[in-house]
């Protein structure tokens, strides 16, 4: 064993005919690829502009016509689990939403799908983000500082060993709170932090089991990070290498050149961009169009962009930009980028396949092969 793991990324979209279509391949991929894991993001909505989730801009439309239709994903995770009794596929949510939900619920949930997975559950957490929080009534302030809280309640939690937690927070104070569900025999759900900025790869340091970070960085700067994050770990007397380095990729690929160029191209994949900082815009000259401080994905909202904008701003996108923060090519082409990564410190590489954002549903959906060769291949990194 070389100890390079895989996991598969799910939409976790409600689709037509029956309500997992999409979820069965994802499961299905996994098992057959020898992947470590499966994964499901929590959103009430999405992070692609929801005016031109339409067949002639998104093949995968046709199947999952509406883009913020997010199932739960405890309660799929929990099918999921249920329906693979018998693998040891870890299950992911990547990632909970940390300000949006309250922590003594996710402590909860996690616990819970650890003990009836038999202690495959993996609790991935970040701070969320607007398009989650600000259109249901939750505060969009200080996101950090909140889920930082809910990291330190949920650790209150899963260490009290069922006696009463009474805890000061700004945000989420507990009062003689009981927690009775006892840690599974192979101890609590490992927690994987999204984590980016300099005080949340702090908080990595000091809470995380695996640092899972998505979109558009370098690898370069991902070796920083990491560096940044086990200096903290030490500070906290943590063993620096007990964090496993994983990431979150997504991936355009097909046997075809030519129809990985046609994703590249399409304008799905160029409006996915905009949940890119403004930093990776800006390293192919390009302001992003909401400004040359835009967070990316964080500060989103992408269903109040109407379709003439949304198209307005895909046609600002470079092929660079687009290679640049996904994993494109062909198989091959895409395990010899995975080995600078794993050379830069991944261990740990999380897909999501974006083929379905190719116009025509069946190249997207046939591009679930490749995935496998990719996944195959990963682990013989």
């Amino acid at each position: 064993m070389n100890g390079f793991k895989t996991g598969v990324m799910d939409a976790a979209l409600h689709t037509r005919y029956t309500p997992d279509f999409m979820m069965r391949t994802t499961r299905q991929i996994a098992a057959a690829s020898g992947a470590d894991s499966i994964w499901i993001p929590d959103h009430l909505n999405g992070l692609f502009p929801t005016s031109i989730w339409k067949s002639q801009y998104v093949g995968a439309s046709k199947v999952a016509p509406f883009a913020n239709a997010y199932y739960e994903p405890w309660t799929v995770l929990g099918n999921i689990a249920a329906h693979n009794r018998f693998t040891r596929l870890q299950l992911g949510v990547g990632v909970t939403d940390a300000g949006r939900r309250n922590p003594a619920v996710t402590a909860q949930a996690a616990a819970t799908l650890h003990h009836l997975s038999r202690g495959r559950a993996i609790l991935g957490i970040g701070p969320g983000e607007r398009e989650g929080n600000e259109p249901y009534g939750v505060e969009w302030n200080a996101p950090v500082s909140r889920f930082e809280e809910a990291l330190a309640t949920i650790r209150a939690l899963w260490d009290s060993g069922g006696d009463p937690v009474t805890r000061d927070s700004p945000y989420f104070p507990l009062r003689n709170a009981v927690f009775e569900i006892p840690p599974h025999r192979n101890g609590r759900p490992p927690m994987w932090v999204a984590a980016h900025g300099p005080r949340m790869l702090k908080l990595a340091g000091k809470y995380a089991n695996a640092w899972f970070p998505a979109f558009a960085q370098l690898p370069e700067q991902y070796r920083d990070k990491l560096e940044r994050i086990r200096s903290a770990a030490s500070d906290f007397n943590r063993d620096p290498q007990s964090i496993t380095p994983a990431a979150y990729f997504f991936v355009l690929t097909s046997r075809s050149s030519n129809e990985v160029d046609e994703m590249v191209e399409s304008v799905g994949t160029r409006s996915f961009t905009l949940g890119a900082p403004a930093d990776a815009w800006a390293r192919h000259g390009v302001q992003h169009p909401m400004g040359s401080d835009f967070s990316g994905a964080q500060d989103l909202v992408p269903h109040t962009i109407d379709e003439s904008t949304a198209l307005k701003y895909s046609r600002l996108v470079p092929d660079g930009l687009v290679r640049d923060i996904y994993l494109t090519g062909r198989p091959s082409e895409i395990i010899d980028k995975m080995s600078v990564w794993r050379d830069h410190g991944v261990r740990y590489a999380v897909l999501m396949n974006l083929g379905g954002l190719h116009p025509k549903f069946r190249t997207g959906f046939a591009s679930s092969l490749p995935l496998m060769q990719v996944l195959r291949g990963l682990r013989k990194l």
